[in-house]
């Protein structure tokens, strides 16, 4: 018996045709799309159309969609009330338009001149991975619904266990995860249940319970405090150790450190060091803390989201990475050096099976152990249940550019580095002498360094009066939002441990950056510096 046809009102069609019509627009938009990323290499064009967000939202009103949700069609409310503003759908020409004024006035963070933030520079491949990983929409929690996902992602995380090398190349688990805040997370979580196995059932307040501590150092990134917040061990509990004149982790200082700690009374259960910290780019010694940890019995995770990479350099890994494969966890961050879109990283641990030992609930409408490849389900355990299938576009530009590839574009953003200090201490150009000071010995692809106006010449941070400090303090402000202004390049400025204020040039993904780059730059400093 056939079924019947049902009803098909007026409200269902105009649904149905307004789905149908708005598919146009993806095919409409992506002959744009490919078009901006085809133009990333255009240095005449801006890193970034500065406008404020009055100027912003009369941009978009004057293209006919305003930037707020509503468009003056009121509907009466149930209760005969007046209503808010409804949004009356919008035809294609706008919705087109809208999508230009999006890319016009965003930052260009692929051009060349970014300098920024700890990313730039996206990936062709990857993006066309991530397109493909949005088109399918689907949840990377069962191999059920996201088969091809499962295989790949098990395929970039055994790849990227490799590297790393020894315990991690022999067995590893580990996810990706939604950004290197994440991965630090999940470590600090593991790291708590391996200390204290019952937490997970009876909680941390219960009678007897470990009064546990965790360490780090001031340099470290900030999700180790969010981390050890979240997870109820609480702020002053991750304790700060000492650095050396490096500014990396002393693991001396660290064995006297747990060795306080245990005659107080705590249960030290986590280390967090570092593989390129976010302002000065320092390497934590991996293998001479992750020693000090085994001694203890203390969870040894390295935050590798920014240097990470530096793994894909015979040349140089070595000198930044050595002992790392002693470590019982390490968090990576392919979206940063390596270019994979927005957003990509991932958790390795040696701890084969542990995610799913303290995160698995087994819900019984995902995770059903009758069904067919039930095995290969990674969802439970993760601490998420929605998780986007980031494996595509990591494993696409993997394949699609090889390992060599990959070794290349890391060598280069060290030489480019390397080439950006030369060239500053040989006062380069033509900036005169004591234009440039560093703020920190350089390390990795990290430049900190301050620009002195000739007013200002010379200068010396270690005898510099309070005024001279304030005046330079002043400085790294007005040069950058000149060269917003202008649209040049965006590198990025802080102080630091009462430093004055001085530039933090970083250089992700700078596969796209000549030494004449550097040249031009350099150049676009000490004309917008001059005049101060």
């Amino acid at each position: 018996m056939a079924d019947a046809p049902g009803p098909q009102g007026p409200e269902q069609a105009a649904c149905i045709a307004t789905g149908e019509r708005l598919l146009t627009l993806p095919r409409q938009l992506s002959g744009m799309l490919c078009d901006y990323l085809e133009g990333q290499q255009d240095r005449s064009k801006p890193t970034v159309k500065l406008a404020t967000p009055d100027e912003l939202a009369a941009a978009f009103a004057e293209r006919g969609t305003p930037v707020s949700l509503g468009r003056g069609c009121a509907a009466p409310r149930a209760d005969g009330g007046a209503s808010d503003e409804l949004q009356e759908p919008t035809d294609e020409a706008h919705l087109i338009s809208s999508c230009e004024a999006v890319l016009e006035y965003s930052v260009r963070t692929s051009h060349p001149h970014f300098m920024n933030q700890l990313y730039g520079r996206v990936d062709s491949s990857s993006v066309a991975g991530e397109w493909m990983s949005t088109v399918l929409n689907t949840n990377s929690h069962t191999f059920e619904v996201a088969p091809v996902n499962t295989l790949l992602e098990d395929a970039v995380l055994r790849k990227m266990a490799t590297i790393v090398g020894g315990g991690f190349a022999e067995a590893h688990d580990g996810l990706l995860v939604p950004g290197g805040s994440i991965a630090n997370l999940y470590a600090m979580h593991l790291a708590r249940a391996a200390a204290d196995p019952d937490q997970v059932r009876l909680g941390a307040n219960r009678p007897g319970a470990p009064r546990l501590c965790c360490f780090t150092t001031d340099e470290s990134h900030y999700s180790y405090l969010k981390a050890a917040r979240l997870i109820g061990v609480g702020g002053d509990n991750l304790r700060l150790v000492p650095c050396d004149a490096q500014s990396r982790m002393d693991p001396a200082a660290l064995d006297a450190a747990i060795v306080a700690a245990k005659a107080e009374g705590f249960t030290p259960f986590f280390c967090g060091v570092t593989a390129g910290t976010t302002v000065f780019g320092v390497f934590d010694p991996f293998g001479a803390v992750a020693d000090v940890c085994a001694k203890h019995g203390v969870w040894c995770h390295v935050d590798a989201a920014w240097g990470g990479a530096i793994m894909l350099s015979a040349k140089h890994r070595a000198a930044y990475m050595g002992g790392v494969e002693k470590v019982d966890s390490i968090a990576w961050n392919p979206h940063k050096t390596m270019g994979a879109a927005l957003q990509c990283s991932a958790l390795l641990t040696r701890r084969v099976g542990f995610l799913t030992q303290v995160n698995a609930t087994r819900a019984a409408y995902l995770f059903q152990p009758d069904k067919e490849n039930t095995e290969l389900d990674v969802g439970d355990k993760t601490i998420q249940c929605g998780r986007k299938t980031d494996a595509i576009k990591l494993w696409l530009q993997w394949k699609a550019l090889g390992d060599e590839g990959l070794r290349a574009r890391m060598d280069h953003c060290m030489d480019i580095a390397a080439y950006w200090t030369e060239r500053m201490m040989a006062a380069a150009p033509e900036a005169g002498e004591g234009a440039w000071v560093m703020a920190h010995e350089p390390s990795y692809i990290n430049v900190n360094f301050w620009y002195v106006p000739p007013s200002m010449r010379p200068f010396d941070i270690a005898t510099a009066t309070q005024e001279q400090r304030d005046r330079l303090h002043a400085v790294a402000p007005a040069i950058k939002a000149e060269m917003q202004r202008t649209g040049g390049a965006l590198v990025g400025f802080q102080s630091l441990r009462g430093l004055p204020n001085f530039f933090r040039l970083v250089l992700p993904n700078a596969w796209s950056v000549t030494y004449e780059d550097v040249n031009h730059i350099l150049r676009t400093f000490d004309a917008a510096g001059k005049a101060m």
